[in-house]
């Protein structure tokens, strides 16, 4: 478990993860609306060298960007009604490709999710502060979780 009391240091811990993350990496993302996913992956993506704004694909599904060191596949699927959707884009060619995936709100998901995947959850506790996150890495070599 990783605590960060400001959004520099949710940001900072993504980075840090994006600087380990190797090819053919996926990584589920789990946290209410508001915790700072997004924040977490602006992060993970500039640990990938990638300079260009990251905004959640809320509607898209998945956003790729290709300029970073590997190309990266950013997927929000809060708004995926059917599991069918996921074969309509072609996820297994993202989430078995040679960048590396993140998905927004994978337990919606669970079912087409790889074997072996990093977990990455996010939690708020108010008696702790706004700003306080308690973030569980599981499965990232390199990192103290």
């Amino acid at each position: 478990m990783i605590e960060t009391f400001c959004a520099e240091e949710t940001f900072a811990l993504g980075k840090k993860i994006g600087e380990l993350a190797k090819a053919g990496m996926v990584l589920s993302l789990i946290g209410d609306l508001g915790v700072g996913k997004t924040v977490f992956t602006q992060g993970l993506a500039k640990g990938l060298g990638i300079e260009e704004p990251i905004n959640s694909p809320t509607f898209t599904i998945v956003q790729v960007y290709e300029e970073g060191r590997m190309p990266f596949y950013h997927f929000d699927v809060y708004r995926i009604g059917d599991i069918e959707e996921m074969d309509e884009i072609g996820y297994e060619d993202y989430f078995y490709g040679d960048g590396v995936c993140l998905i927004e709100w994978a337990n919606l998901i669970e079912e087409i999710l790889p074997e072996h995947i990093c977990k990455v959850t996010i939690e708020k506790d108010l008696d702790k502060g706004f700003d306080y996150r308690m973030i569980t890495v599981e499965g990232i070599d390199g990192l103290e979780a």
